[in-house]
C-alpha cells in the first residue's frame, strides 16, 4: 500500500489501509478478503475546503455505523467516482450501484456499506456538507443518488476534475484553493440539475416556489441589500407567502439568509480567503457590521473567524 499526499508513502496491509481511509475520510471499518496481503494505494489533495483523492485498491467492503458519527459535529459528503468498475452502495434503505461514467454521493452521518469486488480506481470528493446545503438547500436526501456523467452539466464536472487532476502538482496554494471552488460549484450544479433533489415533503407547487426562493437567495448573497421582500418580488410570490414557506421548513427567511452567508463565510476563512482579511471575507458575503457577524459566527460555529482561520491553517501545513 502506497500513500502518496505528495510527501508519504505506508507498508501493505488491510488494517493500514483502514487507517489511511478513515485518516482521509472519516472512521470506518472495512472488510476484505486478505487482510495480510491487500493491495492499496492513496494519492490525495488538499484544494481548499475540498479534499482530493485517488484510490487504486482490491475489492473491499467499507462500512460506516451509528457509532462512528455519534459524537462528530460537521459532516461531510463522499463523491465516489468510480474508473475501472462498478460499485455498490446502500444507505438511507437505498441500494444502488454505480458504473465507470457515472458519480454516487455518500452522506457521513447515516450508515452505509460501500463496496467493489475486484480491484478499482476510483477517484473521491470529501465536501463539507454545510458547504453543499449553501448551495442546493437540504443534503439529506442525496445519500444513496447516483448521476449519470456522459453527457450534461455532470459530464462537465468530471471533465472539469480530470482538467484540475492534470495540472494540480503545478498548483500553488492559491490555484489548488481555487480549483477546489471551482469543482465544487460544478459539483453542486449537476446535482440541482437533476429532478430527484426537488423532492420536498409540501406540495410539489410549494415545494417549486421554495426552491426558487433559496435558489434566489444562495444567487446574491454578496448583494448586501438582499431582503424577504427582494425574495419575494423576484419569484412573484407575496411576502406572507414567502414567509410561510420558510416557516414551514423551520426557519425564518431573514435565519436562511444570514446562515448561508456564515457558512460561507466559513468556508472561505478555512480554504484560505485568497489573502483576504476575516473583515473582507464578511463584507464579501454581505456582512456589513462586523461586531455582529462575529456574535452570529460563534453561535453557530462555537468559536471565532480568526480562532477558525488559525486552525485551518494548521491543518494545511500538516497536509
Amino acid at each position: 500500500m502506497i500513500i502518496n499526499s505528495g510527501r508519504s508513502a505506508a507498508p501493505t496491509g488491510g488494517d493500514k489501509w483502514q487507517k489511511v481511509v478513515s485518516e482521509a475520510y472519516f472512521p470506518l471499518d472495512t472488510d476484505c478478503r486478505n487482510r495480510t496481503d491487500f493491495f492499496g494505494e492513496m494519492d490525495r489533495w488538499s484544494l481548499g475546503v475540498v479534499g482530493l483523492s485517488r484510490i487504486h485498491c482490491d475489492s473491499i467492503l467499507y462500512r460506516r455505523q451509528r457509532r462512528h458519527f455519534l459524537d462528530e459535529t460537521e459532516s461531510s459528503l463522499l463523491i465516489a467516482i468510480p474508473e475501472k468498475e462498478e460499485v455498490q452502495f446502500s444507505q438511507n434503505q437505498r441500494r444502488t450501484s454505480c458504473k465507470p461514467g457515472g458519480f454516487l454521493v455518500e452522506r457521513s452521518d447515516a450508515p452505509y456499506e460501500y463496496w467493489h469486488d475486484h480491484r478499482n480506481v476510483q477517484w473521491v470528493l470529501k465536501v463539507p456538507s454545510a458547504s453543499v446545503r449553501a448551495r442546493i438547500g437540504p443534503s439529506e436526501r442525496l445519500g444513496g443518488l447516483t448521476f449519470d456523467a456522459r453527457q450534461g452539466v455532470a459530464s462537465y464536472f468530471l471533465s472539469t476534475l480530470r482538467t484540475a487532476v492534470s495540472h494540480i502538482q503545478q498548483l500553488d496554494d492559491a490555484a489548488r484553493e481555487a480549483a477546489g471552488s471551482h469543482l465544487l460549484e460544478m459539483l453542486c450544479l449537476a446535482i440541482r440539475s437533476d429532478q430527484r433533489v426537488l423532492g420536498s415533503n409540501t406540495s410539489s407547487i410549494r415545494a417549486a416556489h421554495l426552491y426558487r426562493a433559496e435558489q434566489f437567495i444562495r444567487e446574491n448573497l454578496k448583494e448586501p441589500d438582499l431582503s424577504p421582500r427582494m425574495v419575494a418580488d423576484a419569484c412573484g410570490i407575496s411576502l406572507r407567502y414567502l414567509q410561510q414557506l420558510f416557516s414551514e421548513s423551520d426557519q425564518s427567511i431573514n435565519g436562511y439568509i444570514r446562515d448561508r452567508r456564515l457558512i460561507r463565510c466559513n468556508e472561505d476563512l478555512r480554504a484560505g480567503g485568497q489573502g483576504a482579511t476575516v473583515a473582507e471575507i464578511a463584507y464579501r458575503w454581505g456582512f456589513a457590521d462586523q461586531s455582529q457577524f462575529s456574535k452570529h459566527y460563534r453561535a453557530k460555529f462555537g468559536c471565532t473567524p480568526t480562532e477558525t482561520r488559525k486552525e485551518a491553517g494548521r491543518f494545511r501545513k500538516a497536509m
